[in-house]
């Protein structure tokens, strides 16, 4: 009888390790980087570790700390939403670059009473190159005709840290502005020709809510979170497109490269939203590197296999466009190219 049921308790235990086995998991994944997909990378990690028992930590420390990090290969994947510059990939080797989702960088501003402000290329240009420096300018009130707008100094505000949100307003003002592109040109990290400097997105939100008169570049969920407006801006067809997800889809409506390594920043599309992007996660091709487990590489694949796919399911509600189909198709064959001693992970 005892040995009957020291079998059964054995067969129990054994049928709770199959049932629960994912639950089970001692394997962690760490990354870190942009603080541009923060609020969605937080409830993805956290749905996923409710479903497969994988924790995932990621610190939020900026697109280039993150490449640093994975540089130093004391992460398991960057967050970026700049692309690696063929220097950078000659550097650190073959990696990948993994579309997550798009987003919009809005100009946020702090003015009372103005809830509505349109926007050109060349306003904003000359705005971030203090050129224009007071509200009223009359450049600006012509545009603006029914705003009230005041007699105040503008004050800019831009990412003080290394940052891939700033890659891509940079890169939209070097394309709009040749004295932009020629003076300070485009990075994570650029000379600002004058204002406020804020760690991370939530840093600029906080000065731009903080500072009256103040105008600044952040992530649309950061903006939309703190009750800031923001501006509509004026695209490339000449149309004024304020941010949402649907104008943000449009603005990638453009031919996307194979290795995805792609500005969407002054889009073609004629209803796409100008200062768009998409964001990446970063891992290294060959992961059998540093003693990593083949386990561990394997999880890492999963993990980003369900973000470009069952994760999608989360990014609309937190104001992230989510990848369009052909994205999708490009970001699985990337997933597939993964390999672990220089064979693929997944077929």
């Amino acid at each position: 009888m005892k040995n009957l049921l020291k079998n059964f308790v054995k067969i129990a235990v054994i049928a709770l390790a199959c049932c629960y086995g994912a639950k089970a998991s001692n394997i962690e994944l760490t990354g870190a980087g942009a603080t541009f997909p923060y609020p969605l990378y937080s409830k993805m990690f956290d749905v996923y570790y409710k479903e497969r028992g994988i924790k995932v930590n990621y610190s939020a420390i900026g697109s280039g700390g993150g490449i640093r990090q994975l540089s130093a290969k004391t992460v398991d994947f960057g967050g970026s939403d700049a692309f690696l510059t063929d220097q950078q990939l000659n550097e650190m080797g073959e990696i990948l670059h993994i579309p997550i989702c798009m987003g919009a960088v809005v100009l946020a501003y702090n003015l009372s009473g103005v809830n509505e402000l349109n926007l050109t290329p060349d306003l904003i240009s000359e705005i971030f190159l203090g050129k224009i420096k007071k509200w009223n300018d009359p450049k600006i009130q012509k545009l603006n005709p029914k705003a009230n707008l005041p007699d105040m100094n503008i004050v800019s505000v831009h990412r003080s840290d290394g940052s891939g949100t700033t890659f891509i307003f940079t890169d939209y003002l070097s394309k709009i502005s040749d004295e932009w592109k020629n003076k300070v040109g485009t990075g994570t990290a650029v000379n600002w020709p004058s204002g406020l400097g804020g760690k991370g997105n939530p840093g600029v939100a906080g000065l731009i809510k903080q500072v009256p008169a103040s105008i600044g570049y952040v992530e649309l969920i950061y903006a939309l979170a703190n009750k800031i407006p923001f501006a509509t801006i004026q695209n490339k067809n000449g149309i004024f497109i304020k941010p949402s997800l649907t104008s943000t889809s449009a603005s990638a409506n453009v031919k996307l490269p194979d290795d995805m390594r792609v500005m969407i920043t002054n889009t073609d599309a004629k209803d796409g939203y100008p200062i768009s992007g998409f964001t990446w996660i970063l891992v290294y091709k060959e992961q059998n590197y540093g003693g990593r487990t083949y386990e561990k590489a394997k999880a890492l694949v999963d993990l980003l296999w369900w973000m470009t796919h069952e994760g999608q399911k989360f990014t609309q509600d937190l104001h992230y466009a989510p990848l369009s189909k052909e994205a999708v198709k490009k970001a699985e064959n990337l997933i597939k190219s993964i390999t672990y001693d220089g064979k693929r992970i997944i077929n």
